[in-house]
């Protein structure tokens, strides 16, 4: 895993920018690849989350912590349950859900793998 970059410049300001290759992201349970703490982000959550081949991943909502969050899929196919309802799912595909939308994703016959972005509502501001 790299940490974000330390390097100085002339002025001792931190480097503008990180690259991470999540292959070297450990994952504590086998499906979610933190991607915040070794990329500086503090403005959002951003995670890469992977299911094998036919793996349903937890039903849940952000109920509790109010966050929205976007599904960008990258990988595979699948499904996501939404509130009882099943959607086919495919790389360039994004997904919105609100804080409270129970979900589920569901790993197609070639797994699936997608970027999860979370954040309060309301918090971005527009430049």
């Amino acid at each position: 895993m790299t940490a974000p970059s330390t390097e100085t410049s002339e002025k001792e300001e931190p480097m503008p920018y990180e690259i991470v290759d999540v292959s070297e992201i450990e994952s504590p349970n086998g499906v979610f690849k933190p991607l915040r703490p070794s990329l500086g982000v503090s403005a959002f959550g951003i995670n890469q989350l992977e299911l094998p081949a036919n793996a349903e991943g937890p039903e849940h909502d952000h109920g509790e912590d109010g966050q929205e969050e976007v599904y960008a899929i990258v990988r595979g196919g699948g499904a996501i349950r939404v509130e009882g309802a099943e959607r086919d799912l495919h790389p360039g595909q994004f997904v919105f859900l609100a804080p409270g939308t129970s979900r589920q994703m569901v790993a197609g016959p070639d797994g699936l793998a997608w970027i999860g972005i979370g954040c309060q509502p309301g918090a971005y501001k527009a430049p």
